[in-house]
């Protein structure tokens, strides 16, 4: 009778292969030390100032102790760089500055904007520098850790690090995507666009539709902001539907005149993504060039929009003119 199979071993059973320390319990920090706890590594220390931090902190990483930044680079091999982006080249030539950093440490940070020379600090001092950084928007509780899986990060490393670094993101849930040193900015700004702005359109939207009197608009948004996402994810500018798109010049006058009643602050970025949809819909020829200079029109009308000149109608394969955005 052959012996029944001996269990998996459960992750916090397996022998750690690196210690891991945090500096700065943001809301990043603690997540991924958390997704490389559950891979078989070992969070060792955290640095946390605010009360906020430190609550993160135990809760994601109970029982590791909170320390200051050189203590966490004492301990830990592998250390996790979590501070706001204009702070860390500072973090990084102090640490480095103090003789904290150790030969062979692997030194992370999560910065979208920096690749991997913010670090050169710490390489000199003979760190292994890594930029990875997760395109997920974090809310500093565990459910972070649960969208970690599937989730990109943008990758960047020198080409000796490239497979371990790639090999981390991949032990945290993710999927690695290299981005080019010179890029990073670009990256990140794409990102932002997307994920910041998209946060303030739909508050901003949800305020609208109380005002107008509707009782739950999260329930009312919900499906259609998830359709307009899927659409635009599957086909881009193809997916463009609503007034802009259609040339309806009096109805976005009117969108005009009521948001400058009820919520004057939302008026100039309703003209700015305004002008922008308009801009895109000509140049894919959504939007008839006849239908544009109406349009066009009435959202250069508005002194909020700044100085424009006349809307160009030569048709979609010339596009908009650039004194037109």
């Amino acid at each position: 009778m052959n012996a029944p199979a001996a269990p998996e071993p459960r992750a916090e059973d397996r022998p750690a292969r690196l210690t891991v320390g945090v500096v700065g319990a943001g809301r990043v920090g603690p997540a991924l030390a958390a997704s490389l706890r559950l891979a078989g590594h070992r969070p060792v220390a955290v640095s946390a100032v605010s009360d906020a931090s430190r609550r993160r902190a135990a809760a994601l990483l109970p029982d590791v102790p909170v320390v200051e930044p050189a203590r966490v680079l004492a301990l830990a091999d592998l250390v996790l760089l979590t501070v706001p982006d204009d702070a860390l080249p500072g973090l990084v030539e102090g640490l480095a500055g103090t003789g904290a950093v150790r030969p062979g440490q692997l030194v992370v940070h999560t910065s979208g904007r920096y690749g991997a020379r913010v670090l050169d600090p710490a390489r000199r001092a003979g760190a292994l520098p890594l930029a990875l950084h997760p395109a997920m928007t974090f809310t500093g509780t565990a459910v972070d850790v649960q969208r970690l899986a599937g989730c990109s990060f943008g990758v960047t490393a020198p080409e000796e690090l490239r497979l371990a670094a790639e090999a981390l993101v991949i032990e945290m849930g993710g999927e690695p995507e290299w981005i080019a040193e010179e890029a990073r900015p670009l990256y990140h700004a794409a990102l932002a666009l997307g994920a910041n702005h998209l946060v303030t359109l739909v508050a901003q939207s949800m305020e609208l539709l109380r005002t107008a009197g509707v009782a739950a608009p999260d329930r009312m948004l919900g499906p259609l902001l998830g359709a307009a996402l899927d659409n635009a994810l599957r086909s881009g500018d193809a997916a463009l539907t609503g007034p802009v798109a259609r040339g309806d010049a009096g109805t976005v006058a009117a969108h005009v005149a009521e948001l400058r009643k009820h919520a004057p602050g939302t008026v100039a970025g309703y003209l700015a993504m305004a002008r922008t949809t308009a801009d895109r819909a000509l140049a894919h020829g959504l939007l008839k060039p006849e239908l544009a200079q109406d349009l066009l029109g009435v959202l250069a009308a508005d002194p909020a929009a700044g100085p424009a000149g006349p809307a160009d109608t030569t048709g979609p394969a010339d596009g908009p003119r650039g004194d037109d955005r």
